[in-house]
């Protein structure tokens, strides 16, 4: 199984600082969509893994939550393609849970789903917190220079982190090499 794992805001879609509180916030990011329709028309796996504290802060629900998911399902059909599962964390980050990135708990999920081993999948993140829930699991770290990517550019990043520009990058590289 050719499996990919990404962290969503910041990496599918546009972040802010402010959350990403309905669908009508949810921007892709160019290039984006077509990269995972891409990737899944390829035969890869794309699934997702995303810290939504957002939640525990009452700024959405879970409908909204799950209507953002469904938009990014349809955009990605809509090309050809489909994204497999999406896992989320829905707790903030006193909550002490297992899933919160850095904590690997949803890339743990996402491997029980698929009955597959992590080493070397690459986790594709644009924080220090996806790539340290990476190392964490013995995925591939890599950094994409979208949504937070420059600012964790400039902090100390796992050894072996891979950095590409942005999602359509990624494809490129793993449909052609």
């Amino acid at each position: 199984m050719k499996l990919l794992i990404l962290d969503r805001d910041g990496v599918i879609n546009e972040d802010s600082d402010a959350y990403i509180k309905s669908v009508q916030e949810w921007i892709p990011i160019p290039g984006s969509v077509a990269a995972i329709a891409a990737l899944s028309r390829a035969g890869w796996t794309v699934a997702v893994a995303t810290n939504q504290s957002g939640i525990a802060r009452g700024y959405y629900d879970l409908a909204t939550l799950d209507a953002m998911h469904q938009r990014l399902r349809a955009l990605v059909a809509a090309e050809g393609g489909e994204v497999g599962l999406i896992v989320y964390c829905p707790h903030g980050p006193d909550a002490a849970c297992d899933c919160r990135k850095p904590k690997p708990g949803m890339l743990q999920t996402i491997a029980r789903h698929y009955a597959c081993g992590l080493a070397g999948v690459w986790f594709v993140g644009d924080s220090l917190g996806d790539l340290e829930a990476a190392v964490a699991v013995d995925c591939q770290p890599v950094l994409v220079k979208t949504g937070k990517g420059p600012r964790t550019l400039g902090k100390t990043l796992p050894a072996g982190t891979l950095i590409f520009e942005d999602l359509a990058a990624i494809a490129r590289e793993l449909i052609h090499n």
